[in-house]
């Protein structure tokens, strides 16, 4: 088995103009996919993101505050999961609950290096 996170791209709930209760609802269909993933046992950790984003770049690292509504898309969280590939890893990120607002999962194995 190999480890991927799940990577979640795309727009935030109230840049979207949900409402409170659609928001509930997403919520609770997050919920559900957690304790599918937790059941199956592939699911190692996951966490949702601040808004909120602080840039740095540059040879003279230029520090930058934007938010969400400035950016045209925004990691909002992600998931470490176990899966034994990248097509079995893609399969369980089907049931990302958002694909219907036009937001992403973006699936990327994680390099283990070996430290001597």
């Amino acid at each position: 088995m190999k480890d991927f996170m799940l990577i979640f791209i795309g727009k935030e709930y109230t840049d979207l103009g949900l409402s409170p209760e659609q928001m509930q609802e997403r919520m609770g269909k997050w919920f559900a996919w957690n304790q599918k993933m937790q059941k199956e046992g592939v699911v190692k950790h996951g966490e949702a993101l601040h808004p909120e984003v602080r840039q740095i770049t540059g040879p003279n690292r230029i520090v930058t505050d934007r938010t969400a509504s400035e950016l045209k898309e925004i990691v909002g969280g992600y998931y470490m999961i176990t899966a034994k590939d990248l097509d079995h890893a893609c399969k369980i990120a089907q049931d990302f609950p958002d694909f219907d607002l036009g937001n992403t999962v973006e699936v990327r194995e994680v390099l283990v290096f070996d430290q001597m």
